[in-house]
């Protein structure tokens, strides 16, 4: 037989609280309840005294709730369970039977071309008709300005420049099959002077028609600017040119295209114009025969020959 008695009484509650070495305090003992009494039944509506209620059980004074789970460890068979963590979505989450978050609705913006801000009322198909319009008369106006100011394309029609243009047969002179279609920069004279050697287009007095039977534009080449003297020298049959007295360096002119049918000058540039002559001299109707150009009639400096394809350099 056991020396201790198993009785309620005597156990003890088990107590994560109890850290010390106090000895845990015993419940009290109930006290014991009255012999009942043939006490006849209350009327209704009466209150019932309090000492006739059954007393609810009491918890042992020593019993503590175990604390949760916590992050800073310990023994975790002494511990309740955490509840799992709730998911968390990479989007906005709806729990069924909720509307969604409304999209983020981002501001309206109107169009900075003055052709669509004109256009706004009008039906679709009106406004692309417009609008193909508008870019097709901008398109031509934007290839007028250029030609008119920038670049202007222009074809050789005599062989007045032969070899560097070429003209095209069956033309007197010419070499090539078809003639060259060259540039002009229209605005390099409206930043700075003519130079020496530059092959020009120009507009020609009014002395060329009557001595060559043409005149419109012509393209030479640049010889004497205002204040020279010209002077046509010919040696053993051909023409040599001299400024000033010093003979001009033309290495762009063919020996067999020296050939001079007269000497000309020495005559003395006016202020303000430009003596003009062709690479190919003896077929060349030039400033020798209707005089020099005034500033005001130059077009441009042509600085590329674009056609034919093997034609293509730059001058």
């Amino acid at each position: 037989m056991s020396d201790v008695h198993d009785r309620p009484e005597d156990r003890r509650p088990f107590t994560v609280a109890d850290e010390d070495d106090s000895p845990p305090k015993l419940p009290a003992e109930p006290e014991p309840a009255a012999a009942p009494t043939s006490t006849p039944a209350p009327a209704l509506g009466t209150p019932t005294p309090e000492h006739s209620l059954p007393e609810p059980p009491r918890s042992p004074s020593g019993w503590t709730t175990p604390p949760p789970v916590g992050a800073d460890g310990g023994d975790d068979g002494l511990r309740w369970p955490s509840p799992p963590a709730e998911p968390q979505y990479p989007f906005p989450y709806a729990p069924p039977g909720q509307d969604a978050a409304p999209p983020e609705t981002r501001p309206v913006r109107h169009s900075r071309n003055p052709v669509d801000r004109l256009t706004r009322g009008l039906p679709d198909s009106w406004r692309v008709t417009i609008d193909w319009v508008v870019t097709i008369i901008g398109a031509v106006a934007i290839v007028l300005l250029v030609k008119a100011f920038v670049v202007n394309p222009y074809r050789i029609p005599s062989s007045s420049m032969e070899p560097t243009l070429h003209c095209a047969r069956p033309e007197t002179g010419c070499e090539a099959r078809y003639s060259d279609r060259v540039l002009a920069n229209r605005f390099l004279y409206h930043i700075r002077d003519p130079r020496r050697g530059e092959i020009i287009v120009f507009k020609t007095p009014p002395q060329a028609k009557i001595k060559c039977g043409a005149g419109g534009t012509f393209v030479k080449r640049l010889i004497g600017l205002p204040g020279d003297t010209v002077e046509l020298r010919l040696l053993r049959g051909d023409g040599y040119v001299y400024i000033n007295g010093k003979r001009l360096k033309e290495p762009y002119i063919q020996r067999d295209r020296r050939a001079a049918v007269q000497s000309y000058g020495p005559t003395k540039v006016p202020p303000g114009n430009y003596f003009m002559m062709g690479d190919n001299r003896n077929a060349s109707c030039d400033s020798r025969m209707w005089g020099t150009v005034p500033r005001k009639n130059l077009i441009g400096k042509v600085f590329a020959t674009y056609w034919p394809p093997n034609r293509i350099s730059l001058h």
